[in-house]
């Protein structure tokens, strides 16, 4: 039984021999390396679309975690499937996106909390709202932030937006620790009563630790009032991830004239901030779900207004902008998302093939003459240099006879050389000149140069 060595060898020698016994042979064996290194780089580049994103939303029930529910259901039509992780807020969320070892994707995160984060791997596809902070307290009307300093204030959870820039807005109205001001840490959905017995001043609430229905509540309260900051304007100068939000008179409620006159919120906005390594195509699906949750007109947007690509300290992604700038790549935007993700894989091989393909084609009926040529002029060659030999020396009659034996041999291994139709002046041309050397060799004693036609052939 032959051995597999005895076999490879057996292929090469009949590839060999078939490479260049035709042009269609010769462009088969291109194409046949161009689909060889297609698979390869589709092996070793993964070019398929995932169909799978994990969202870092906030705590249940509110505006993070609803609108991630938003989402889910949007892109769930699309084929993708949205995975969301609750959190805390919007720093758990920062937190899960730049620890590796979480494995989340995108999240919501509120401006102004970077707080020195390594969010080196960190895009932003855009804000997708605004976050306004709702100050509801009891008792006189308070015109400023330092009013508030020796109350007793619920600023929200440890970590949530509320509390962070509840804290910030302290520090900028000299409210400090010791000053008599008492942080109260009441228990998760118990603030609304506390305020409404009396058992707290103030809450400080935003949209990822409220609902609508608190809310509500509050606002329909009895010796309850809502902050107006009517020094909006200067906190947005002086904070550029603060943004000056306002509320029309009878906005919240016509009937009974809710907010009784026009009122000032600051607040910052909230982005989606995703790892750098987000593939384009969900990028797209994503941001397409956002602007159907987020482009409708609100309390304190306009329509259209979200989602928007304003950099702040993440900056935008290169496919966010191509999306905000032409919208869902044509694939996308043409086929279904599972259909679209199989065409791009395939362009992904094709692709390769046809970048190997057309300068190998192109270059193929030259390679193939250049090929045919070459097995007939090295006998040339060969002839050249025996009818040299043959003017170096005297011949004599067995330096004839080993001569012609010689040329004997060139012309056996002529007859056997196989050229298509288009090529056979080479070859005919070539066995008129093995016969003009043996002419040559047969002849009477020679004396000087001959002259060489088959080094004309040659050149």
């Amino acid at each position: 039984m032959a051995s597999p060595k005895i076999y490879l060898v057996s292929l090469l020698t009949k590839l060999t021999s078939l490479f260049g016994r035709g042009l269609v042979v010769t462009m088969s064996i291109i194409i046949l390396i161009a689909v060889l290194a297609s698979v390869l780089i589709l092996i070793f580049i993964d070019s398929g679309t995932p169909n799978t994103i994990t969202i870092a939303s906030g705590p249940k029930g509110s505006s993070f975690n609803n609108n991630a529910e938003k989402y889910k259901k949007i892109l769930a039509k699309e084929g993708v499937i949205l995975n969301i992780i609750p959190s805390e807020g919007s720093i758990d969320n920062l937190k899960k996106l730049t620890n590796p070892k979480e494995k989340i994707d995108v999240g919501f995160v509120l401006g102004g909390e970077v707080n020195g984060a390594n969010i080196d791997h960190l895009v932003s596809l855009g804000s997708v709202s605004y976050q306004p902070l709702m100050i509801f307290y009891r008792g006189k009307t308070k015109k400023l932030i330092s009013d508030f300093k020796g109350l007793r204030l619920d600023i929200g959870e440890e970590g949530s937006g509320s509390h962070n820039l509840a804290l910030t807005l302290f520090k900028s109205n000299g409210i400090e620790k010791n000053d008599g001001t008492v942080l109260v840490d009441n228990i998760a959905g118990d603030s609304v009563k506390a305020l409404i017995e009396n058992r707290i001043d103030a809450i400080f609430v935003m949209g990822d630790s409220t609902s609508s229905d608190m809310m509500r509540e509050l606002l329909h309260s009895t010796d309850i009032h809502l902050f107006n900051f009517t020094q909006a304007e200067a906190y947005a100068r002086r904070n550029n991830n603060l943004n000056k939000l306002d509320i029309p008179k009878g906005a919240l409620d016509f009937g009974k004239d809710i907010p009784s006159e026009d009122t000032y919120l600051i607040g910052p906005t909230v982005e989606l901030i995703a790892r750098d390594n987000l593939h384009p195509a969900l990028t797209d699906m994503l941001l397409e779900a956002a602007r159907e949750v987020h482009a409708a007109p609100g309390l304190f947007k306009k329509r259209g207004e979200f989602p928007v690509a304003n950099e702040h300290e993440f900056p935008i992604s290169d496919d966010a902008k191509r999306y905000y700038a032409t919208g869902k790549s044509y694939l996308y935007r043409t086929f279904p998302f599972g259909l679209a993700s199989i065409i791009a894989r395939l362009l992904a091989v094709i692709v390769p093939i046809g970048l190997l393909l057309i300068p190998a084609i192109k270059l193929a009926p030259a390679i193939y003459r250049w090929r045919m040529e070459s097995r007939v002029n090295k006998w040339y060659r060969v002839l050249l240099n025996l009818e040299r030999d043959t003017f170096k020396q005297t011949l004599d009659e067995t330096k004839r006879e080993e001569f012609l034996r010689h040329l004997n041999h060139i012309e056996h291994s002529v007859s056997k050389l196989v050229v298509p139709a288009r090529f056979g002046n080479l070859l005919y041309g070539l066995r008129e000149h093995i016969d003009f050397v043996r002419s040559r060799l047969l002849s009477p004693p020679l004396h000087g140069v001959l002259e060489s036609k088959p080094t004309e052939q040659a050149n």
